[in-house]
Protein backbone atom coordinates (compact mmCIF):
# COMPACT_ATOMS: atom_id res chain seq x y z
CA UNK A 1 0.00 0.00 0.00
CA UNK A 2 1.66 3.48 -1.19
CA UNK A 3 -1.18 5.35 1.13
CA UNK A 4 -2.98 8.36 0.18
CA UNK A 5 -3.18 11.98 1.22
CA UNK A 6 -6.58 14.10 0.81
CA UNK A 7 -8.50 16.94 1.09
CA UNK A 8 -11.52 16.85 2.73
CA UNK A 9 -13.54 20.32 2.99
CA UNK A 10 -16.20 20.93 5.84
CA UNK A 11 -17.38 25.02 5.27
CA UNK A 12 -14.34 27.13 5.89
CA UNK A 13 -11.94 24.33 6.88
CA UNK A 14 -9.86 22.03 4.50
CA UNK A 15 -8.35 19.33 5.78
CA UNK A 16 -5.09 17.52 4.80
CA UNK A 17 -5.35 13.99 5.55
CA UNK A 18 -2.14 11.45 6.26
CA UNK A 19 -3.46 8.25 5.25
CA UNK A 20 -1.82 4.48 5.62
CA UNK A 21 -3.79 3.36 9.21
CA UNK A 22 -1.71 0.19 8.83
CA UNK A 23 1.42 1.94 9.57
CA UNK A 24 0.72 4.51 11.45
CA UNK A 25 -0.02 6.95 8.57
CA UNK A 26 4.26 6.47 7.87
CA UNK A 27 4.64 8.70 4.96
CA UNK A 28 5.85 7.04 1.63
CA UNK A 29 7.60 8.46 -1.46
CA UNK A 30 3.86 9.01 -3.27
CA UNK A 31 2.57 10.08 -0.46
CA UNK A 32 5.48 13.20 -0.51
CA UNK A 33 4.82 13.51 -3.71
CA UNK A 34 0.97 13.94 -3.34
CA UNK A 35 1.28 16.54 -0.61
CA UNK A 36 2.03 20.16 -2.72
CA UNK A 37 -0.91 18.91 -4.96
CA UNK A 38 -2.90 18.87 -1.59
CA UNK A 39 -1.50 21.87 -0.56
CA UNK A 40 -2.42 23.88 -3.97
CA UNK A 41 -6.12 22.29 -3.45
CA UNK A 42 -6.87 23.93 -0.05
CA UNK A 43 -5.11 27.32 -1.36
CA UNK A 44 -6.71 27.81 -4.65
CA UNK A 45 -10.02 27.29 -3.04
CA UNK A 46 -11.85 30.60 -2.03
CA UNK A 47 -14.26 28.59 0.77
CA UNK A 48 -11.47 27.46 2.46
CA UNK A 49 -10.44 29.87 5.50
CA UNK A 50 -8.51 27.54 7.65
CA UNK A 51 -6.36 24.18 7.14
CA UNK A 52 -5.96 21.34 9.21
CA UNK A 53 -3.62 18.98 9.15
CA UNK A 54 -4.22 15.28 10.48
CA UNK A 55 -3.41 11.43 10.16
CA UNK A 56 -6.09 9.17 9.80
CA UNK A 57 -7.81 6.92 12.04
CA UNK A 58 -7.12 7.64 15.74
CA UNK A 59 -3.96 5.95 16.38
CA UNK A 60 -1.45 8.74 14.92
CA UNK A 61 -0.77 11.62 13.51
CA UNK A 62 2.51 10.52 11.16
CA UNK A 63 4.66 7.94 12.61
CA UNK A 64 7.62 9.53 10.28
CA UNK A 65 8.79 8.54 6.65
CA UNK A 66 8.09 5.11 5.48
CA UNK A 67 11.45 3.43 6.33
CA UNK A 68 11.01 0.05 4.71
CA UNK A 69 11.61 2.70 1.14
CA UNK A 70 14.99 3.76 2.70
CA UNK A 71 17.31 1.31 1.45
CA UNK A 72 15.49 1.44 -2.37
CA UNK A 73 14.64 5.08 -2.57
CA UNK A 74 16.86 6.90 0.15
CA UNK A 75 20.49 5.72 -0.57
CA UNK A 76 23.85 7.68 -1.00
CA UNK A 77 22.80 11.73 -1.46
CA UNK A 78 19.13 10.97 -1.55
CA UNK A 79 18.70 12.21 -5.05
CA UNK A 80 15.39 12.33 -6.25
CA UNK A 81 13.81 11.14 -2.73
CA UNK A 82 14.80 13.72 -0.84
CA UNK A 83 14.18 16.63 -3.56
CA UNK A 84 10.22 15.11 -3.46
CA UNK A 85 10.30 15.99 0.69
CA UNK A 86 11.74 19.10 0.06
CA UNK A 87 8.99 19.82 -2.33
CA UNK A 88 6.35 18.23 0.32
CA UNK A 89 7.90 20.96 3.04
CA UNK A 90 8.07 23.83 0.98
CA UNK A 91 4.48 23.40 -0.30
CA UNK A 92 3.38 23.46 3.30
CA UNK A 93 4.98 26.40 4.18
CA UNK A 94 3.45 27.87 1.60
CA UNK A 95 0.19 28.21 2.46
CA UNK A 96 -0.28 31.52 3.14
CA UNK A 97 -3.81 30.83 5.12
CA UNK A 98 -3.63 29.56 8.70
CA UNK A 99 -2.55 25.99 9.44
CA UNK A 100 -3.24 24.08 12.46
CA UNK A 101 -2.10 20.58 13.13
CA UNK A 102 -4.44 18.27 15.20
CA UNK A 103 -1.81 15.90 16.81
CA UNK A 104 -2.83 12.12 18.64
CA UNK A 105 -0.01 9.34 19.04
CA UNK A 106 3.54 9.13 17.17
CA UNK A 107 4.26 12.13 15.65
CA UNK A 108 7.73 11.17 14.82
CA UNK A 109 10.67 12.08 12.35
CA UNK A 110 9.23 13.29 9.28
CA UNK A 111 5.80 13.54 10.86
CA UNK A 112 7.22 16.34 13.59
CA UNK A 113 8.67 18.19 10.84
CA UNK A 114 5.37 18.25 9.10
CA UNK A 115 3.98 19.47 12.29
CA UNK A 116 5.97 22.45 12.63
CA UNK A 117 4.89 23.61 9.11
CA UNK A 118 1.86 25.02 10.70
CA UNK A 119 0.90 27.93 12.82
CA UNK A 120 -0.78 25.92 15.79
CA UNK A 121 -0.12 22.65 17.05
CA UNK A 122 -2.55 21.03 19.44
CA UNK A 123 -1.87 17.75 20.79
CA UNK A 124 -3.70 15.01 22.58
CA UNK A 125 -2.34 13.79 26.00
CA UNK A 126 -1.21 10.68 24.06
CA UNK A 127 0.99 12.35 21.30
CA UNK A 128 4.36 11.06 21.37
CA UNK A 129 6.94 13.34 19.63
CA UNK A 130 10.54 12.34 18.39
CA UNK A 131 13.02 13.30 15.65
CA UNK A 132 15.29 9.54 15.58
CA UNK A 133 17.40 11.02 12.64
CA UNK A 134 20.75 10.11 14.81
CA UNK A 135 19.10 6.56 15.17
CA UNK A 136 19.20 6.16 11.11
CA UNK A 137 22.24 7.58 10.40
CA UNK A 138 20.70 9.96 8.01
CA UNK A 139 21.74 13.64 7.04
CA UNK A 140 18.66 16.16 7.62
CA UNK A 141 17.82 18.18 5.60
CA UNK A 142 18.69 22.49 6.17
CA UNK A 143 15.45 23.71 5.65
CA UNK A 144 13.39 21.54 7.42
CA UNK A 145 15.95 21.80 10.28
CA UNK A 146 15.62 25.52 10.33
CA UNK A 147 12.20 25.20 10.43
CA UNK A 148 12.18 23.18 13.36
CA UNK A 149 14.77 25.65 15.13
CA UNK A 150 12.26 28.96 14.23
CA UNK A 151 9.70 26.61 16.47
CA UNK A 152 11.49 25.15 19.49
CA UNK A 153 15.06 27.27 19.37
CA UNK A 154 18.56 26.25 19.04
CA UNK A 155 18.73 24.10 22.54
CA UNK A 156 15.82 22.39 22.05
CA UNK A 157 16.82 21.22 18.38
CA UNK A 158 19.30 20.04 19.40
CA UNK A 159 18.34 17.98 22.38
CA UNK A 160 15.71 16.15 20.09
CA UNK A 161 18.57 15.27 17.45
CA UNK A 162 20.76 14.28 19.66
CA UNK A 163 19.51 12.12 21.99
CA UNK A 164 16.68 10.92 19.81
CA UNK A 165 14.73 10.51 22.79
CA UNK A 166 10.88 10.18 22.73
CA UNK A 167 8.89 12.95 24.83
CA UNK A 168 5.07 13.16 25.63
CA UNK A 169 2.84 15.53 24.94
CA UNK A 170 3.30 17.50 28.67
CA UNK A 171 7.30 17.72 27.53
CA UNK A 172 6.64 19.08 23.93
CA UNK A 173 4.33 21.60 25.60
CA UNK A 174 7.02 22.73 28.12
CA UNK A 175 9.35 23.18 25.02
CA UNK A 176 7.33 25.10 22.86
CA UNK A 177 6.42 22.30 20.51
CA UNK A 178 2.81 22.35 20.65
CA UNK A 179 0.77 25.09 21.50
CA UNK A 180 -1.94 23.16 23.84
CA UNK A 181 -2.85 19.79 25.24
CA UNK A 182 -6.40 18.78 25.69
CA UNK A 183 -7.71 14.92 26.62
CA UNK A 184 -7.88 12.76 23.76
CA UNK A 185 -11.43 12.42 23.05
CA UNK A 186 -11.84 16.47 23.48
CA UNK A 187 -8.73 16.36 20.43
CA UNK A 188 -11.31 17.10 17.11
CA UNK A 189 -13.76 19.71 18.81
CA UNK A 190 -10.86 21.63 20.56
CA UNK A 191 -9.41 21.87 17.37
CA UNK A 192 -12.81 22.78 15.02
CA UNK A 193 -13.20 25.48 17.44
CA UNK A 194 -10.09 27.32 17.16
CA UNK A 195 -10.47 26.75 13.42
CA UNK A 196 -14.38 28.40 13.71
CA UNK A 197 -12.41 31.59 15.47
CA UNK A 198 -9.92 31.62 12.92
CA UNK A 199 -12.20 31.32 10.38
CA UNK A 200 -14.18 34.10 11.63
CA UNK A 201 -11.86 36.97 11.01
CA UNK A 202 -10.79 38.81 7.91
CA UNK A 203 -8.78 36.08 5.39
CA UNK A 204 -6.86 39.26 4.33
CA UNK A 205 -5.83 40.36 7.61
CA UNK A 206 -4.81 36.63 8.70
CA UNK A 207 -2.30 36.37 5.85
CA UNK A 208 -0.71 39.81 6.24
CA UNK A 209 -0.17 38.96 9.86
CA UNK A 210 1.28 35.23 8.45
CA UNK A 211 3.64 37.20 6.06
CA UNK A 212 4.47 39.51 8.11
CA UNK A 213 5.99 37.15 10.43
CA UNK A 214 7.85 34.92 8.22
CA UNK A 215 9.76 37.91 6.72
CA UNK A 216 10.55 39.03 10.70
CA UNK A 217 11.89 35.58 11.39
CA UNK A 218 14.24 35.79 8.44
CA UNK A 219 17.82 38.18 8.75
CA UNK A 220 17.04 41.89 8.61
CA UNK A 221 19.04 42.35 5.19
CA UNK A 222 17.09 39.73 3.90
CA UNK A 223 13.60 40.53 4.90
CA UNK A 224 10.68 41.59 1.72
CA UNK A 225 9.68 44.77 3.40
CA UNK A 226 7.91 45.47 0.32
CA UNK A 227 5.75 42.31 0.59
CA UNK A 228 4.97 43.15 4.17
CA UNK A 229 3.55 46.93 2.88
CA UNK A 230 1.92 45.34 -0.11
CA UNK A 231 -0.11 42.64 2.34
CA UNK A 232 -0.87 45.69 4.95
CA UNK A 233 -1.99 47.84 2.02
CA UNK A 234 -4.38 45.18 0.97
CA UNK A 235 -5.91 45.02 4.29
CA UNK A 236 -6.62 48.54 4.25
CA UNK A 237 -7.73 48.71 0.56
CA UNK A 238 -10.18 45.68 1.10
CA UNK A 239 -14.01 45.63 1.34
CA UNK A 240 -13.15 43.49 4.64
CA UNK A 241 -11.56 46.41 6.69
CA UNK A 242 -14.45 48.79 5.52
CA UNK A 243 -17.15 46.02 6.80
CA UNK A 244 -15.22 45.16 10.16
CA UNK A 245 -15.85 49.08 10.65
CA UNK A 246 -19.15 48.90 10.41
CA UNK A 247 -19.60 45.85 12.24
CA UNK A 248 -17.69 47.44 15.16
CA UNK A 249 -19.74 50.91 15.41
CA UNK A 250 -22.72 48.48 14.97
CA UNK A 251 -22.33 46.55 17.20
CA UNK A 252 -22.52 42.83 15.53
CA UNK A 253 -20.59 40.65 14.13
CA UNK A 254 -18.62 40.86 11.51
CA UNK A 255 -19.22 38.93 7.58
CA UNK A 256 -15.59 38.94 5.80
CA UNK A 257 -15.13 37.42 2.55
CA UNK A 258 -11.42 38.19 1.79
CA UNK A 259 -11.99 41.16 -0.68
Amino acid sequence: MAGTVRVEKEGAIGWIVFDQVERRNAITAAMWRAIPEAAREVVEDPEVRVVVLRGAGDAAFVAGADISEFESLRTGTGGSYEDENARAFEALLAIAKPVVAMIHGPCVGGGAAIAVTADLRYAADDAVFAIPAGRLGLGYPAASLDTIIRVVGESTTKELFFTARRIDAAAALARGLVTEVVAKGALESRVREVAAEIAANAPLTLAAIKRTVRELARDPASRDTAAIAAAIRRCFESEDYQEGVRAFLEKRRPQFHGR
